[in-house]
């Protein structure tokens, strides 16, 4: 029988793969904790990024037509979700333990479905778009928002699983960011300190953390 640092020669070395992530040149979006998930964790990957005039090129090729792509070696792959569990994966930001990665995925989704019902505003202006954007803000949006903070509570009130950063608080990270940043349009810039404070001072703790605050560095030189 081997012994235990025989053993440890003979598991082979993991393959660092090359990785590629295309998306809008901007902090936010569904691209976004992708990219702050492999940079903090000190994968290497190329960050692309494209102006949206660019777009009409970019999704000839892209899966769907749609944005964020990530090429794994060459290989393309789609949905935002699946990249960023793969990426969580990569550097142990994703949870080895099948219930806490449970709660990690819950929380993931339910992000991404609120985004899926503001995802159609974007096509719209004026009226229309105000209309529709204040039908969310009085009607799922705070339902979200105060879920959301009920699961944070419940598992400690710092992060959303595993007792530890995963990738559900890099995701909620970038919409509580985006939401009270003020790039949408009626969306109220304090609609989450009204009805989920607790979101907003997670946020900040995220935001606060030296790895991010590297990962951000970067872009304002």
């Amino acid at each position: 029988m081997l012994n235990f640092s025989a053993r440890l020669l003979s598991i082979p070395k993991r393959k660092i793969p090359q990785l590629k992530l295309t998306y809008f040149d901007f902090h936010g979006g569904r691209g976004e904790p992708v990219r702050l998930a492999l940079a903090i964790s000190g994968v290497a990957f190329e960050d692309h990024r494209f102006a949206y005039p660019e777009f009409a090129d970019v999704r000839q090729t892209a899966p769907f037509g749609q944005v964020p792509v990530l090429e794994v070696d060459g290989i393309q792959v789609t949905q935002c979700d699946a990249m960023l569990r793969y990426a969580g994966k990569l550097e142990g930001l994703y949870p080895a333990d099948p219930l806490q990665a449970l709660y990690c995925d819950e929380v993931s989704f339910v992000v991404e479905e609120a985004s899926i019902k503001i995802g159609p505003t974007f096509r719209m202006t004026g009226e229309e778009q105000k209309a529709a954007r204040l039908a969310l803000v009085n009607g799922s949006m705070p339902v979200y928002l105060r879920w959301l903070e009920k699961q944070l509570l419940a598992h400690g009130g710092e992060y959303f699983a595993d007792g530890r950063l995963t990738v559900a608080d890099l995701k909620v990270f970038m919409d509580i960011r985006t939401l009270n940043a003020g790039r949408l349009d009626h969306i109220p810039t304090d609609l989450v300190q009204q009805v989920a404070p607790a979101l907003n001072a997670h946020m900040e703790r995220i935001a606060a953390l030296p790895a991010v605050q590297a990962y951000y560095a970067k872009f304002a030189k």
